[in-house]
């Protein structure tokens, strides 16, 4: 059995307020795809990586890629409309190498600070049950907008309920692809596979997430993400 990663790195990174992409902006030198491909790179059991990337930075990428020395990449497709495109293109091209049995680790090429320790435990749930999303506990009181003011609310959510989900999302091939052909059968477009998941009445089984383990959206994030580079340095 083998493991192959798909990566997302289609988005413009409207709230960056950066003409880069936000996959592309270089911390330390390095663009924040590669400390992602990196760490898939070094973890022992991964064995290819699918980038879905932003039409025009397929040739970048590529050049990154032999630059920082990322030999697991397989391919780069490009970039659909929604999220669920880009992941359905990079999951068409796994069609060519990849078998039913086989895992699929499906990561925001933005959260570049996943660790190895989040990576192992999703393959080890998904082979155990079928599906893994890595998840953190809700630590905030969340409240729920009113529907004719979103300034106000009436209504908030017990924490304790709550899971906040995060990549990686891991699922044998075979049972990903039946999800997408159902979403796309039933005119489903979602954002991620946990929503896939409850709208198609299945479970979604928890894996390992972390604080740490976040998507670098905005120039606070980034900074946040300078920052834990730095220490992991030093």
């Amino acid at each position: 059995m083998s493991n192959y990663v798909v990566l997302t790195a289609g988005g413009i990174g409207s709230r960056m307020a950066n003409e880069i992409p936000k996959q592309f902006i270089n911390v330390n030198d390095k663009p924040v795809i590669v400390y992602t491909m990196e760490a898939f790179q070094s973890h022992p059991s991964i064995d290819g990586i699918v980038v879905s990337c932003l039409s025009g930075w397929d040739l970048i990428l590529r050049a990154y890629a032999k630059e920082f020395g990322i030999t697991k990449l397989k391919a780069i497709v490009p970039g659909g409309e929604t999220g669920q495109q880009s992941i359905f293109n990079a999951l068409t091209k796994l069609k060519e190498f990849a078998l039913d049995d086989d895992m699929v680790i499906i990561h925001d090429g933005n959260r570049a600070y996943v660790s190895p320790d989040i990576i192992s435990n999703a393959i080890s749930v998904a082979e155990s049950k079928g599906n893994a999303i890595a998840c953190i506990p809700c630590v905030e009181v969340i409240a729920k907008r009113d529907a004719p003011d979103a300034q106000t609310a009436h209504v908030t959510i017990p924490r304790d309920s709550l899971e906040r989900t995060q990549t990686p999302h891991v699922f044998k091939f075979g049972d990903i692809m039946e999800l997408h052909s159902w979403a796309r059968e039933n005119g489903v477009e979602a954002a991620a596979a946990p929503e896939l998941l409850t709208l198609s009445g299945r479970a979604i089984n928890f894996s390992l997430g972390d604080e740490t383990n976040f998507k670098i959206t905005t120039p606070g994030d980034l900074e946040m993400f300078k920052a834990l580079i730095s220490m992991r340095e030093r």
